[in-house]
């Protein structure tokens, strides 16, 4: 039995990279895992493969974090399938433009604003009420960039939209 036996993590951008290595990994301390993705479906159905290698239950759901509506069907395919979410991990993101501030457009920025302010706090919303339902407990982690702290070129959109910290107040939450 793993640390997560019994547990339900729903880990968006799970199609690779870190959040496809924390599906794996909570795999194989005993979670069952929501793998979600954008435009990878490849990606994700690989990360189902290894979930579903290390003996639990997976699903892949394609949902866009950065739209509200999208956002609710990822929580509830999540609990249609698998009655609850114990664990949510907001890793999805997207790179900075590359765009210095003068040439960037309020198109490019938003998309930034969406991913990194929007998203996490439609997810974390959503994800306490599962969890006040529920009757409390569960898990936040917040995955951020080190240019949160170590700035570079091209990367202001990126950059001063990466509000990715804890900052959901989750009375109950252990």
């Amino acid at each position: 039995m793993g640390r997560l036996t019994d547990r339900v993590a729903l880990i968006t951008g799970s199609d690779s990279g870190i959040g496809q290595a924390t599906a794996v990994a909570f795999a194989g301390e005993g979670a069952d895992v929501v793998v979600n993705y954008l435009h990878d479906e490849k990606g994700a159905d690989h990360t189902r493969a290894q979930v579903e290698a290390a003996g639990r239950r997976a699903i892949v759901v394609q949902a866009d974090v950065t739209d509200e509506g999208q956002v609710e069907r990822l929580f509830d395919e999540a609990v249609a399938a698998f009655g609850t979410v114990h664990i949510w991990v907001n890793n999805a993101g997207v790179d900075a433009s590359g765009s210095q501030v003068a040439d960037l457009s309020t198109e490019v920025f938003d998309v930034r604003i969406k991913s990194y302010v929007y998203a996490p706090f439609w997810s974390c919303r959503r994800f306490i009420n599962i969890r006040k339902d529920d009757g409390g407990g569960g898990k936040i982690i917040n995955v951020t960039s080190v240019h949160d702290e170590i700035p570079r070129a091209g990367a202001a959109d990126s950059g001063s939209s990466e509000l990715r910290v804890v900052w959901c107040d989750a009375p109950g939450l252990e």
